[in-house]
C-alpha cells in the first residue's frame, strides 16, 4: 500500500445530487480496489486559472488515500472516461 494525493475538478454545472454520486464513486473505485480514503477535503467551487473544456469555474476535491499502485491507475482510468470530471492529477506521497 502506498499513499496517494489526487486532487480532482469537477464540472461545476452539475446539480448538488449528481456531485455527490461523483465524489461516492471516487471513494467506490479506491475501497472496492483494497484502499483505503484517509482524508476527503471539499475545497468548493473555484476560478480556474485558465479555460479548460469551455469552463472557467470547477468544484475542488482533495483526497488523499492509502492504496496498491494498481487501484490508483483504475481511480485515474476511471477519472478520463469520467464525463463530470474537467481534470485530475494523483501523486505518489513521498514517505
Amino acid at each position: 500500500m502506498r499513499k496517494y494525493e489526487s486532487v480532482i475538478v469537477f464540472n461545476p454545472q452539475l446539480e448538488e445530487e449528481n456531485l455527490e454520486k461523483a465524489i461516492t464513486r471516487v471513494e467506490e473505485v479506491i475501497k472496492d480496489g483494497d484502499g483505503e480514503v484517509t482524508k476527503i477535503d471539499r475545497w468548493g467551487k473555484r476560478r480556474l486559472a485558465y479555460e479548460i473544456k469551455g469552463f472557467t469555474e470547477g468544484f475542488y476535491l482533495f483526497v488523499e488515500m492509502n492504496t496498491p499502485s494498481s487501484t490508483a491507475q483504475e481511480l485515474d482510468r476511471v477519472l478520463k472516461i469520467s464525463d463530470d470530471v474537467i481534470r485530475h492529477l494523483i501523486i505518489k506521497q513521498n514517505t
